[in-house]
């Protein structure tokens, strides 16, 4: 209520007053409840409904600022006044028809004020109200705050309230604070002004979005749920998408801790069409964490002590937050010792000290040390190690080439495989140690400047190629163990450190095309020294040595030129494998597999074959069978050819006795027989 409608209302005399009020509420309050409480015609109550209806806002709007203030003064009244007011009452509020009802009556009986007084009265309160509209957003003072509900003056004459859910957004609100609201509704059905700031805020918000894009503006936003992927944030009334990698610089462990949050965002994408809004946290982080690192930055220098905290652990290292600048100790720069995890040495969050090994400004990339703080083992070293000594230590690393042996934290030494074993063969290191065994050694070499050291297993046990001769002469029978089978022949060994190799030429009389037709791994087997080679550490073994030569008795037994039976047993490109007795075999070229009616041999016959050849060399009989009728016919026509010279040879030495009758014969004799001879041929 404005000053100049209290003031009026003041200088009204309370006689005056009381009349208003005691009679036009009362009246039509009776008006209503009369069909209730009198039992009137059916007619009545149906006339009186509309008056109801039709006075309630004149009611309201004409005599509610008399009523609130004039309030007392009818508490105060005397008893007579109460009389005289009920009745009045009852004259007024008489029950007659709708149609018949005096409203001028009805009105001039209650009037106090003249009408032009009235107007003026009702126009300065007017005056006092804003103008209100509406669907329209309207400014307004924050004038309370509930957990429930925030009240609102938009200056109308009556204040609205807000759910106080719809301010979730904002936690700092403060009574006084300024907002916008939609006006929803002047009055409700109760009377009341209806407001919405989320409304409010859902027609403004989009232009202030892309505003705020366009500024590159940091908006504040409350983060409402959790969603797949990501966060919904409430941003301007508007639900923008948070992307989980974009909440935080470091990894998120509990994405649950950040619902019901307020915070500052950065929009990052608006996607025009389908209105959505993509923000990001991390952004604002990483702007801030930039100027501290090129602060930073900018006074690192080589082996600057700093106290950081851990941040991530990984596989390959650990990450250290500097004050806003991560620094990466790789986990060789955790320990001078070897270790498997990260977590063995450090633990997340703990405070450490690291040193500036690398940066690079450019790249903003800094490298740290941990170990570095700590003094090397190798300074702590025994000085009086040297070459010859054995150590104790344990088998920390296998590798291919050989295993690194801790004789104490951060100070290894490396034993070769070929220092291994006193065998030329290479073997696996896995074969004589693993890791975590405790092994003596013997130092090799040890190197302090540059941190290196040798050793060597082998050297703990007698080397067995110093007495080789002795132990092992040539010609000797011993068994041996069959350890690995190559194309060309195969490894036995005799003891542990001496091998030696078994020619495939050497493993049998027979011919054969790999050493596995004869041996597997791991078989004992039977052999005799050949040969020596100690300087590299190699023996020479033969198989068949220990066994007769089967060609000795192939040769008396097979001999050149005799005829035998044998049988085609496969067909090969060149020739034919012939099968002799037992498991004797011979080979024939095409060319002898001719029969005497011109057609080849083919397998499973069984023919006479003449020995051509023993190659001893190649362990091969040569055999044809072309031979066994061919030179029987040569034999045949030079022994016809033989007996015909000497027939003519006669019948010439006779020609010389004969006479002129006996020539005419002798000439026909000479001429059959030479034709026979030729037809021998």
């Amino acid at each position: 209520m404005s000053e100049e409608t209290k003031n009026v209302v003041e200088e009204t005399p309370v006689e005056e007053v009381k009349t208003p009020v005691e009679a036009a509420p009362e009246t039509v309050e009776t008006q209503a409840e009369a069909p209730a409480e009198a039992a009137a015609p059916a007619e009545a109550p149906k006339a009186e409904e509309p008056v109801v209806e039709k006075e309630e806002p004149v009611a309201e709007k004409a005599e509610e600022p008399v009523v609130e203030k004039e309030e007392p003064v009818a508490e105060k009244a005397e008893e007579p006044a109460a009389e005289k007011k009920a009745a009045r009452r009852s004259r007024l509020n008489a029950s007659v028809a709708s149609e018949d009802f005096d409203w001028e009556a009805f009105e001039g009986s209650v009037e106090v004020y003249g009408v032009e007084d009235r107007k003026k009265i009702e126009e300065a309160y007017d005056q006092t109200l804003s103008k209100v509209v509406e669907n329209e957003v309207v400014e307004g003072t924050v004038t309370g705050i509930s957990k429930r509900e925030v009240i609102i003056d938009i200056g109308y004459k009556s204040e609205g309230v807000i759910q106080t859910p719809e301010f979730r957004y904002n936690p700092d609100l403060k009574v006084g604070d300024k907002v916008e609201v939609f006006v929803e509704s002047v009055e409700d059905r109760k009377g009341q002004l209806l407001l919405s700031h989320k409304k409010a805020r859902a027609l403004k918000s989009w232009d202030r979005i892309n505003e705020a894009a366009n500024n590159d503006e940091i908006v504040k936003g409350f983060i409402k749920t959790r969603t797949k992927g990501g966060m919904i944030v409430d941003v301007f009334g508007i639900e923008a998408f948070l992307p989980g990698s974009q909440i935080d610089i470091k990894p998120i462990r509990d994405y649950d801790a950040y619902v019901n949050q307020t915070l500052d965002f950065k929009i990052v994408k608006i996607n025009q069409e389908f209105r959505n809004v993509v923000v990001s946290h991390k952004a604002l982080l990483e702007a801030e964490q930039e100027k501290r690192r090129e602060e930073l930055i900018s006074k690192l220098e080589k082996g600057q002590i700093l106290e950081g905290t851990v941040k991530n652990i990984t596989n390959y290292g650990v990450f250290v937050d500097l004050g806003g600048v991560d620094g990466l100790v790789h986990i060789t720069d955790l320990s001078w010792g070897r270790i498997d995890s990260p977590e063995e040495v450090v633990s997340l969050d703990q405070k450490i000290k690291v040193v500036v090994k690398e940066f690079d400004a450019q790249q903003k990339r800094i490298a740290l040390g941990y170990k570095q703080l700590t003094p090397h083992p190798w300074d702590n070293l025994d000085s009086e190690l040297k070459v010859g000594d054995i150590v104790k230590g344990k088998v920390v690393l296998i590798a291919d080439y050989g295993a690194f042996v801790e004789i104490q934290p951060g100070v290894e030494g490396l034993i070769h495989v070929s220092e291994m074993s006193w065998s030329p063969r290479l073997h696996s290191a896995q074969e004589f140690v693993n890791a975590g065994d405790e092994v003596d050694a013997q130092i090799l070499s040890i190197d302090r400047e540059n941190r290196k050291m040798s050793l060597g297993l082998k050297q703990l046990t007698p080397n067995p190629w110093e007495s080789i001769r002795d132990k092992y002469p040539v010609g000797s029978q011993h068994k041996a163990i069959v350890r690995n089978i190559t194309n060309f022949g195969v490894f036995a060994e005799l003891e542990d450190g001496v091998e030696g190799l078994i020619h495939i030429s050497d493993l049998s009389w027979s011919k054969i095309k790999h050493p596995s037709e004869m041996v597997v791994t791991g078989d004992t087997i039977d052999v005799q020294i050949l040969d020596f080679d100690e300087v590299n550490h190699k023996l020479s073994l033969g198989h068949k040595q220990l066994m007769p030569n089967p060609w000795d008795e192939m040769e008396e037994k097979y001999p050149v030129g005799s005829t035998i039976e044998a049988t085609v047993k496969s067909l090969t490109d060149k020739g034919a494998n012939i099968t002799l007795q037992g498991e004797d075999e011979g080979f024939a070229f095409n060319r002898d597999l001719i029969k005497e009616d011109g057609k080849p041999a083919v397998v499973g016959e069984t023919l006479p074959f003449k020995v051509v050849e023993l190659r001893r060399s190649t362990r091969r009989i040569l055999l044809s069978h072309l031979r066994t009728y061919s030179e029987a016919k040569m034999e045949r026509a030079a022994l016809e050819a033989d007996t015909t010279k000497r027939a003519v040879k006669k019948i010439n030495s006779n020609l010389e006795k004969t006479t002129l009758g006996d020539i005419s014969e002798l000439a026909a004799l000479k001429d059959k027989l030479e034709k026979k001879s030729e037809k021998g041929k």
